[in-house]
């Protein structure tokens, strides 16, 4: 493999890290760098909903779920009085299932949510290049070529693949000549920040589109430390984020008590901006997270959406580049996930106009935030022979329909029994997903009878597919030889109710690297029928 990384990734917020994380875990070296001198302070979007949570799972970085901390109670406040009006969660309640393991949205903030993951680079023995900033690109049929500068010095990179994750504000988008469609929203202005005061609960004061704060408790800036969010038409927020004791006249002035101000830590303001690109790439650059869309922050969905977007192309990337799959592989990005990034749009703009007419800035309980409903159902590389053709396809979709399709999100089921050969012990199916392979899953009363499926995939790279036969409770205590990978019994009968896998029947599931069901087939046939659409000829 050449010694220049293949691959230049520009920004190193959450989607470039995790661009780069999805490649070097797949094999494919990168280079990240990033203008800022300094790596970024500040908690900006800490929502993390369960969906990223199964991507950082997928992607072995466990810290994410570890640290973060569950949504508080949040406690808003008759004007002017502590007389408590109302007392509720953000997030919308949902029963923990044996399909489900991250039910519950967690708060982790991105200054700590980078250092993780650099952390995670750093086992690759890769590090963000800090202030060193992109200034032009070229690129051919064969690769880019890059115009960096650090420290004054000019640097002329020539590498084959480029990912601008550099923010609404970068220079890739720019380059690259795509449209930023949208609006800019005045009536919807915030100073966040976090700070240090003493003051359990999230609290709201005030209302949204006259004079309002939000506080809430976090730890990761200290014993004392809170982020706030300062918002309404009455007061002069651009000029309350360049005055830190300004910020402590609006707090004190909405909070009914004594406050003890320590220090603003970070501040800054945020208008809202709702814009999207009409393309997610351009030949052999491509353009992730805020370089693509920016949208308002009611709902959470900006940083997990953006991270999902790295996840979808990173896997993708990793096969072109190893030269196992076309290049046409690479369209399916834009294909995927503009339809996604545009439902989610409409949806998180309809809860700011909720919230700048009524004032109310609370993200509805609708469960279509926890972002598990998102699928692909309509890409030409997934292949389901069970759906019925011409169903109505909503990309943000919601969960629960009472059946799912390709182009869904793979459920897990824990507590399966490995049998045969290998180590035996209990596996979830979440245990056996990565970035750097598809997982074929063979459910069948008999192991035998997935002799075929099986043999159709010997003609694949051992690398890149694995497989596991799911044999039902019943086949308990059974002596199996099975040429599978694995070999799983359900033995609680999670997995085949997961799936929908009616007992007796043989019915076989690809799960592509970024966890989403890339076919559900009957046979040999369907494998090689939807692996013709990933890879190369074999």
């Amino acid at each position: 493999m050449s010694s220049t990384p293949p691959v230049l990734i520009v920004g190193a917020g959450p989607a470039g890290l995790v661009a780069a994380l999805t490649l070097l875990q797949n094999g494919i070296p990168v280079r990240i760098i990033d203008k800022d001198p300094d790596p970024r302070i500040g908690q900006r979007g800490p929502g993390i909903w369960p969906r990223s949570l199964e991507l950082f799972n997928f992607l072995n970085v466990p810290e994410v779920n570890d640290l973060g901390k569950p949504f508080p109670v949040i406690r808003s406040y008759q004007p002017g009085t502590l007389e408590l009006m109302t007392e509720y969660s953000m997030v919308p309640h949902m029963e923990p299932t044996p399909a489900i393991p991250f039910y519950v949205a967690k708060l982790i903030g991105q200054q700590l949510l980078d250092v993780i993951l650099r952390r995670h680079l750093d086992k690759f023995s890769c590090s963000v290049e800090m202030g060193t900033e992109l200034r032009s690109v070229e690129q051919s049929n064969e690769g880019v070529t890059a115009v960096l500068t650090k420290n004054g010095i000019l640097e002329t990179f020539n590498t084959k693949w480029m990912i601008g994750a550099d923010g609404a504000k970068g220079i890739v988008r720019k380059q690259l000549s795509l449209t930023f469609l949208g609006e800019t929203r005045d009536d919807a202005r915030i100073v966040v920040g976090d700070i240090r005061l003493n003051c359990v609960h999230w609290h709201q004061f005030g209302q949204f589109n006259k004079r309002g704060l939000s506080l809430r408790p976090t730890d990761e800036i200290g014993e004392d430390g809170w982020q706030f969010f300062i918002f309404g038409s009455d007061v002069d927020l651009p000029k309350a984020a360049q005055s830190e004791k300004l910020v402590f006249e609006i707090i004190a002035s909405l909070i009914p008590t004594e406050v003890t101000f320590t220090k603003v830590i970070w501040m800054s303001e945020f208008k809202a901006n709702i814009r999207m690109v009409n393309k997610f790439s351009e030949g052999r650059v491509f353009v992730a997270g805020d370089a693509a869309h920016v949208h308002s922050p009611t709902g959470g969905q900006g940083l997990n959406s953006s991270v999902q977007d790295a996840f979808n192309l990173g896997w993708k990337l990793a096969l072109v580049e190893k030269g196992l799959a076309d290049k046409s592989l690479l369209e399916t990005y834009n294909t995927e996930r503009l339809p996604v990034i545009s439902e989610m749009l409409e949806m998180t703009t309809t809860i700011l106009n909720h919230a700048v007419k009524t004032g109310d800035a609370t993200t509805p309980r609708n469960p279509i935030v926890f972002m598990l409903g998102i699928n692909y159902r309509f890409s030409n590389i997934v292949l389901d022979e069970f759906a019925t053709p011409g169903k109505p396809i909503n990309a943000y979709g919601m969960l629960g329909e009472g059946h799912f399709e390709a182009g869904d999100r793979a459920p897990d089921a824990p507590n399966m029994l490995q049998v045969g050969g290998g180590e035996s012990g209990v596996k979830t199916l979440f245990g056996l997903y990565r970035p750097w392979y598809h997982t074929v899953l063979v459910f069948t009363p008999n192991h035998a009878d997935a002799t075929p499926i099986l043999g159709a995939l010997e003609a694949y790279d051992t690398s890149v597919v694995r497989s596991a036969v799911i044999l039902p409770s019943s086949a308990i205590g059974v002596t199996v030889a099975c040429p599978a990978d694995l070999v799983l019994v359900d033995q609680e009968g999670h997995a085949y109710s997961a799936y929908l896998v009616e007992a007796g029947q043989t019915k076989v599931f690809v799960i592509r690297p970024d966890g989403v069901i890339g076919a559900i087939i009957h046979g040999a046939e369907g494998v090689r029928k939807y692996f013709s659409r990933i890879f190369l000829d074999v």
